[in-house]
């Protein structure tokens, strides 16, 4: 994915430092403005969610497009920088210490955000949703975000993790930019205060079955 520049050079399209400060301004294409820019960066993470507006109804926001950069997780530099951990000035690695962080320090963790080059953009959605990546409304408790190139969309997977609020079964059901390996599963736990703090703290490892019916498994192990 690309752009051409103003000499018709064909070039990477824009990295989300150039989109905040400008890049794609004048050009009529928000939908809405946001008064949080740590709220919006994982709501870019989650590739769907709910934006309130003022006059308190809900806008239903869903995945438009992505710019073609690579995906860098925030938490993971965070860990890497000693900010991750129990002691004097560190933060819980869930998604609420990390905001914790970036509001406690807003310039570092501006730049923070900025170390992710990846942007999506979003389009509301009137109808149904969440859309997963099967273009069908994804559902809490049962539908998880996998990598097709290991888990085929629309299997079920049986989830047997550290934290077992996930433990069970789930339907792939959907993709997304961090979700890269076999071993990656993002669970989704709908919207409000309970999906927040469940899917905040869910980092865990565990075990994944997939299953499949007889007849695709031996076709599989004769290739």
């Amino acid at each position: 994915l690309g752009r051409y520049d103003e000499t018709g050079a064909f070039v990477p399209y824009f990295d989300r430092a150039a989109i905040e400060d400008g890049a794609l301004a004048n050009k009529g294409l928000e939908i809405a403005w946001v008064a949080d820019a740590a709220e919006f960066f994982f709501l870019q993470v989650q590739g769907s969610g709910l934006i309130r507006l003022p006059d308190g109804s809900l806008m239903r926001i869903g995945y438009a497009g992505q710019n073609g950069r690579g995906y860098v997780g925030i938490g993971a530099l965070m860990r890497e920088r000693g900010l991750i951990g129990d002691g004097p000035g560190q933060y819980p690695g869930s998604m609420q210490g990390i905001l914790r962080y970036i509001h406690e320090n807003p310039e570092a963790g501006k730049a923070l955000m900025r170390e992710n080059p990846s942007w999506i953009f979003f389009k509301e959605n009137l109808g149904d949703g969440p859309l997963g990546s099967l273009n069908i409304p994804v559902r809490k408790g049962s539908s998880v975000a996998t990598d097709p190139n290991f888990i085929p969309l629309g299997a079920p997977v049986w989830l047997d993790v550290e934290n077992n609020v996930a433990d069970g079964m789930w339907i792939a059901q959907d993709t997304g930019g961090a979700i890269k390996g076999v071993n990656r599963f993002d669970t989704f736990w709908g919207n409000g205060p309970e999906a927040r703090t469940i899917a905040g703290g869910m980092s865990s490892r565990g075990q994944a079955l997939l299953l499949l019916p007889k007849g695709v498994l031996a076709r599989l192990l004769a290739r």
